[in-house]
């Protein structure tokens, strides 16, 4: 879902075309849970390069990748969130889902700003609890209620 800005310069057009055309391929052919866990894995793949760029020096490329993890989880996960689903008990779980998220981005926007890799490990230690959790439910036997508030979203 995430590709580096360090691997883009040694991919000519065309294969840069053709990544792209099997992400979007992958991307239409999902099911909502294997959405979610795209995201979950761009986003940490995004915080994985911020690391990276972090390490070597390079401020423009690390901040590009929070800004790309930043967005993930506004735009990707965040926005996937159903305060209706599940009655009152599913509007407490997605609103402290998106307190959890807003926590993340503010983790991630200090690590930007201070240069602090730690801040980087949390917030990528939080999204794989999330994330690990999230592949226990809809790989399990609560995998149809998913589906099924899947289809009424």
């Amino acid at each position: 879902m995430y590709t580096s800005s360090a691997a883009a310069p040694m991919l000519n057009p065309g294969a840069r075309a053709y990544a792209r055309v099997g992400i979007e391929s992958a991307v239409m052919s999902a099911s909502p849970q294997q959405l979610l866990t795209m995201l979950f894995d761009g986003a940490k793949a995004a915080i994985s390069m911020a690391r990276h760029h972090m390490a070597s020096g390079d401020i423009v490329a690390k901040g590009n990748a929070i800004s790309k993890a930043v967005s993930i989880i506004d735009s990707g996960l965040k926005a996937s969130l159903d305060a209706e689903a599940g009655g009152n008990a599913g509007a407490e779980l997605a609103a402290n889902l998106s307190a959890l998220y807003d926590y993340i981005n503010q983790r991630l926007l200090y690590a930007n700003l201070h240069n602090d890799p730690a801040l980087l490990e949390e917030a990528d230690r939080l999204l794989e609890n999330i994330a690990s959790a999230w592949r226990e439910i809809s790989g399990g036997q609560t995998g149809a209620l998913i589906n099924d508030l899947s289809a009424r979203g």
